[in-house]
């Protein structure tokens, strides 16, 4: 019998990308998003490591370096744990056309190695029960590439579907916002800009980003009855980052 190690704890939240009114979709419930250095103090701490944290955050930010500049020469990754490989994005209409950074795009994708995939046999998952949810967002697609809950395209289209985003109310913290995660600075979505407001879809002109990584988060008093609004605005954030590229 498989030991069990592992236990992921999760929510069950109405799944809006169905019709069915009975389906569930699970979500994790995770507490925080941990850093190299987190992940290093913890092997120290649990006394799986015979170098210092310092040490070993030092090893692996220079092992991640050189992985991000080999992928970027075109090689392929694989740790055992995660295969990583680049890819080119975009249509070449002739032999003759050459790579235009305005219609094609690099991108890198990153999936589960053979030794992490024999992890999921020592993990339990423990259905914690229907969360009580206030607006949830389940899922962007990034109309320009069809990128679905990654890439950003700014001054273009992105469909966010989820489960009371309707914004409304009159509170001036109302809206939709791109905070990048290094800077902490924020970028509100125009009110102009939001072509499509119901509560289980928005659908949105994505502003002028600069490069980088964003959370999304939304903010409204709709709670499920246009005629009745929450009277303290609720803010929804995606739980996975969002890259302009």
């Amino acid at each position: 019998m498989t030991q069990i190690l592992h236990k992921i704890r999760a929510w069950l939240y109405d799944n809006m990308l169905t019709e069915n009114p009975n389906d569930y979709v699970a979500r994790v419930n995770s507490e925080r998003s941990l850093s190299v250095n987190d992940i290093c103090e913890s092997a120290v701490a649990r006394g799986g490591a015979d170098v210092s944290a310092a040490a070993m955050e030092h090893a692996v930010n220079l092992f991640l370096k050189e992985m991000g500049y080999r992928l970027c020469d075109g090689f392929s990754i694989n740790t055992g744990w995660f295969t990583a490989s680049v890819h080119i994005k975009g249509v070449f209409n002739n032999p003759q056309e050459s790579f235009n950074p305005q219609k094609h795009k690099v991108l890198f994708e990153f999936h589960q190695g053979s030794t992490l995939r024999k992890e999921l046999e020592l993990v339990n998952v423990e259905i914690v029960g229907v969360a009580e949810t206030g607006a949830m967002i389940a899922q962007v697609n990034d109309v320009k590439t069809g990128s679905i809950n990654d890439l950003l395209t700014p001054n273009r289209n992105l469909i966010i579907s989820g489960h009371k985003i309707k914004i409304a109310g009159d509170s001036a913290t109302n809206g939709i916002y791109f905070v990048n995660n290094d800077t902490q600075e924020i970028s509100k979505v125009d009110p102009t800009d939001i072509i499509t407001n119901n509560p289980s879809e928005l659908i949105i002109v994505i502003p002028a980003l600069a490069t980088g990584a964003y959370r999304l988060e939304v903010t409204t008093q709709y709670g499920g009855n246009s005629k009745q609004l929450l009277k303290e605005p609720r803010t929804a954030t995606f739980d996975r980052t969002l890259t302009v590229q």
